[in-house]
């Protein structure tokens, strides 16, 4: 089997498969990152960079791939981790009581009207965001960015009432949830922290935005790790190798899983304040190695 990836044919300017230590601590920092407000995308652009790996040609595009497609594992995780309340919502939905019907619709129809913003800017503009924010550089910017808007909405929130669960989400609460999720398209920005302040901002309790941020995810996630799997399946099997993917995959499955629930208790105890500060003093430490 061969384990070669190439800018055109596979064959050319080929590059080894990833060291499958390499892929277990992406695999690990995906599951811990993906679901707190702190930017996957942008933590492992930066651990790929810190690592060693390339930065021009195959080898990157076989790493930016990868970087992706292991969100599989943190969106399996999610599945996962939901499936209990996904089933009452089904059995709702399907249901014969008026009320908890039109909530279950409500709930499913602001998914899918989150989803439509991203899944379309996505795709206008993912390749360029690819290939000029995925180093070190702007991630660091985004992340300072984002620490500071964590600290503000965390001071907002203490400030202002947020007592609206996630059975009294609106539609238009939905669309402007999908509408600041299109910030995580920058590395270093954060899915999470966008969708998080989304829900916070539009009046839903810290609790009840963390929900529906992570059912977010399931469709998200799914969309984009399906999407670059087709798209780059050449890439990642030559380039990375199946063993690294499988290691990558189940590592963050398994530190996702924990992470969902180890996230909404510490979201419950202390907010998000320790999130802006992580962030900046990240953001701080890249700009003065990486960069």
């Amino acid at each position: 089997m061969g384990c070669d990836v190439a800018s055109n044919h596979v064959g050319r300017d080929t590059a080894p498969c990833m060291d499958l230590t390499h892929a277990a601590i992406l695999g690990i920092l995906e599951g811990l990152t993906e679901f707190i407000p702190v930017s996957s995308t942008g933590h492992l652009v930066l651990a790929s960079h810190w690592l060693g790996g390339a930065q021009t040609g195959p080898a990157k595009q076989a790493t930016d791939a990868f970087d992706i497609v292991i969100q599989a594992g943190a969106w399996l995780a999610c599945v996962v981790h939901y499936l209990p309340l996904l089933r009452r919502r089904v059995a709702d939905a399907m249901g014969r009581e008026k009320d908890a019907r039109a909530r279950a619709q409500r709930l499913f129809t602001g998914l899918a009207l989150a989803f439509v913003p991203i899944a379309l800017i996505g795709k206008l503009f993912g390749k360029a965001i690819k290939a000029q924010l995925f180093h070190p550089g702007p991630v660091a910017v985004a992340l300072a960015v984002g620490g500071v808007a964590m600290i503000g909405l965390d001071w907002l929130a203490r400030r202002r009432a947020t007592d609206r669960p996630l059975e009294d989400l609106r539609l238009r609460d939905a669309a402007a949830i999908g509408l600041a999720q299109c910030a995580a398209l920058v590395p270093g920005m954060s899915r999470s922290m966008a969708t998080l302040a989304g829900g916070m901002l539009c009046g839903l309790t810290p609790a009840a935005a963390a929900d529906f941020s992570f059912l977010l995810a399931i469709p998200v996630l799914g969309a984009a790790t399906g999407y670059e799997t087709l798209k780059e399946w050449r890439v990642l099997w030559h380039g990375v190798g199946p063993a690294a993917l499988a290691v990558g995959l189940g590592a963050a499955f398994v530190v996702g899983w924990a992470a969902i629930a180890g996230f909404l208790r510490v979201l419950g105890k202390v907010g998000l304040w320790p999130f802006g500060v992580y962030r900046i003093a990240v953001a701080v430490l890249v700009w003065q190695v990486l960069t």
